[in-house]
């Protein structure tokens, strides 16, 4: 298994992010996601791309040699999960432009604030 996928699964597991969530950011079908996160694929420097801006990191990020995940939260963080089947073709669309819709709020909000400590200065 490649240091990158490596080092992908252990960021995936720490963080409890599921692979059905970085199919969907990087646009990589849940097979072929699988077959690569398992080592049974090879993925294109573009994959691998893709897979790192999924997960917010860049591809150096993945390849360090010193590679360790930290995390904001401790260990003993509480978290509600419910499951309720698989969605329907209209529910992931629902779904899909309400995380468009909030990654453009993290935008504006992020603006304004910049935008706030113009104006303190």
């Amino acid at each position: 298994m490649s240091k990158f996928v490596s080092n992908y699964n252990q960021f995936l597991t720490t963080m409890q992010i599921k692979q059905n969530y970085i199919s969907r950011k990087s646009g990589i079908e849940e097979n072929k996601l699988s077959r690569i996160l398992t080592g049974k694929q090879s993925a294109s420097e573009a994959d691998l791309e893709a897979l790192s801006a999924a997960a917010g990191k860049t591809l150096q990020y993945f390849l360090s040699p010193d590679f360790s995940v930290k995390t904001n939260y401790p260990s003993s963080a509480t978290r509600i999960v419910f499951y309720a089947g698989e969605p329907t073709e209209k529910q992931s669309g629902i779904a899909n432009n309400l995380l468009e819709l909030m990654e453009n709020v993290d935008v504006i909000l992020s603006a304004r604030d910049s935008f706030l400590c113009l104006e303190e200065q």
